[in-house]
């Protein structure tokens, strides 16, 4: 690794995961110390670049913090911790400038604030969303990581993995009243088949969200939840894993089941359909909500869920062939050339569609400088439960949280001491095997995805819920045992981490006597006068493989 500053000599910061979240915290560290960037697929891969809509900025005239706030606080449907709402908001006009200066092409208007052209997106009183035409991810990744490249202080490794977290716990199991205290990770290099032990000053999780635990999701594959189970088998708490936010539409097909269909289509005229069913007969939105199609996006996937249950369906129709080819070629070019690509022609034939896991509003539970229950581990972005989302996220704020909780932790990761760490022992695969059997792999990973999507979707009942929680302990413990006495892969080692989130949503669920906004349940369908976040601890404990 190049090394340009005055602690080259020191352990590095190792960052987990290179999204936005990650690179925010990677390059403001990379000042005073080096830092290790792991990324388990390619760099360019990962939600961040997946983001279309753009990142929040408390910029005109005719806006300010108290309402961005207030807008943050009727999303959360009651559970936004405040201080958090406000901190972000005071910073999200410095989180856009800063974006700015690392080379975002944001879409301009010379008579906007900073230049920028500046958007509204549901849930939001004024015009505050800073965007780059309809990929803001995609442009903020790529000016973020051509800087990360060129930076002689950060080292980027594509295809690595981590395993886990080195821990006190680990290393000295009769540590007693030894502070916890995170050492590093244990990492996979995919290219080499090896695992490698990676010493650290302090370890950063941004790993993103859990969507793929769920059967459609329009989260990338990196969507595995890696962070959060790392930290939980560590002894960190987690809160709100409950609160999952599903998009309404998204594409049903066999080839594509991450690609959405935006809700814009919905707003110009586009109706949901039962497959099979003409004319206003097939239509059902306006028998669960007078504002039909236009409804927000927790009624409509709520309703698009139970037409499926009802008529035992895999999807339902978008049909959208009335409003012309040429006004869809010219408003929606994208969706009509993808679905073009894949044998539909959306100007002629309904969009098959279904509700999709979007975003993870729980996780690690964090303080504002993204320090976890454990020193010297830290985590940012969709990883973590800050408070900011509560019960359900307003649009944009998560590239915000990422920016300004991103900078907020390298501040403290550099105000910090770099212990050394000691005693770490390396990994030890000499009595494991290698495994041939990738089909029980491949066939737990499609069991827990669809016990999930039935029983642990949109609409929950406690009986499905305590029904998931059966299969998924045993699912746990055939992928625990699997994990003790094999040769670990990306493959196996996400089912891991998945199947420990799936069971904290699960847990979260049945803890949660209530119905708020992104979590329904049928045997609870009020809310409770007063709400709590969802908390989750344990003792640490990790799976011994054997050697």
């Amino acid at each position: 690794m190049a090394q340009g500053s005055s602690r080259a000599n020191a352990l590095p910061v190792v960052v987990v995961g290179a999204g936005l979240a990650g690179l925010a915290v990677a390059l403001q560290v990379a000042q005073d110390r080096p830092v290790v960037v792991l990324a388990k697929r390619r760099l360019d891969e990962g939600a961040t670049s997946w983001a279309q809509g753009g990142i929040v900025g408390v910029l005109g005239d005719d806006d300010s913090v108290e309402s961005h706030v207030r807008d943050t606080q009727d999303a959360g449907a009651g559970l936004v911790d405040e201080h958090t709402a406000r901190f972000i908001a005071e910073r999200s006009a410095m989180a856009v400038a800063w974006l700015v200066k690392q080379g975002v092409p944001f879409s301009m208007d010379p008579e906007g604030p900073l230049g920028l052209h500046l958007t509204r997106e549901g849930g939001h009183a004024v015009r505050r969303i800073a965007h780059a035409a309809d990929a803001t991810g995609r442009a903020i990744h790529e000016a973020l990581l051509d800087k990360a490249r060129a930076h002689p202080n950060i080292s980027l490794r594509e295809r690595w993995m981590a395993v886990d977290l080195i821990t006190t716990r680990l290393l000295h199991h009769d540590a007693g009243n030894e502070v916890p205290r995170c050492h590093g990770v244990y990492a996979l290099d995919m290219d080499r088949q090896r695992v490698e032990t990676l010493h650290a000053s302090a370890v950063v999780l941004a790993t993103g969200g859990v969507g793929k635990v769920y059967r459609y999701t329009s989260n990338p594959d990196t969507a595995t939840g890696d962070g959060i189970a790392m930290a939980w088998r560590a002894g960190c708490r987690v809160g709100n894993m409950e609160f999952i936010q599903f998009h309404p539409t998204c594409l049903y097909h066999p080839q594509e089941r991450s690609f959405l269909i935006t809700e814009a289509l919905r707003g110009e005229g586009a109706l949901l359909r039962l497959p099979n069913l003409e004319g206003d007969a097939g239509r059902f939105m306006p028998q669960h909500d007078a504002r039909a199609e236009l409804a927000p996006r927790d009624i409509v996937a709520r309703a698009i869920d139970f037409e499926m249950k009802k008529h035992g369906l895999d999807h339902v129709w978008l049909d959208a062939t009335h409003l012309g080819e040429s006004f869809l070629k010219s408003h929606f070019p994208t969706i009509h050339a993808r679905c073009l690509q894949l044998g539909i022609d959306i100007a002629r034939a309904p969009i098959p569609v279904v509700p999709a896991a979007h975003y993870t509003c729980g996780g690690v539970v964090t303080d504002l400088d993204g320090r976890t229950d454990l020193v010297g581990l830290y985590a940012v972005g969709e990883t973590t439960y800050t408070g900011l989302h509560g019960a359900n996220r307003l649009a944009s704020n998560s590239l915000l949280e990422c920016v300004v909780l991103g900078r907020s932790c390298a501040e403290r990761i550099l105000q910090s001491d770099a212990q050394p760490s000691a005693g770490v022992p390396d990994w030890d695969e000499s009595q494991v095997e290698d495994a041939d059997e990738q089909v029980v792999i491949a066939h737990n990973w499609d069991e827990l995805r669809l016990v999930m999507w039935n029983y642990v979707g949109i609409v929950r009942t406690t009986r499905r819920l305590e029904r998931a929680l059966h299969r998924i302990k045993l699912l746990k413990s055939e992928i625990d045992e699997y994990y003790a006495h094999f040769r670990v892969t990306r493959d196996l080692l996400e089912l891991r981490n998945l199947v420990v989130c799936a069971e904290l949503i699960v847990r979260s669920a049945l803890t949660r006597h209530e119905s708020r906004g992104l979590h329904f349940s049928r045997d609870f369908p009020q809310p409770l006068p007063v709400s709590f976040p969802t908390v989750l601890t344990r003792r640490a404990r990790s799976v011994q493989r054997k050697d």
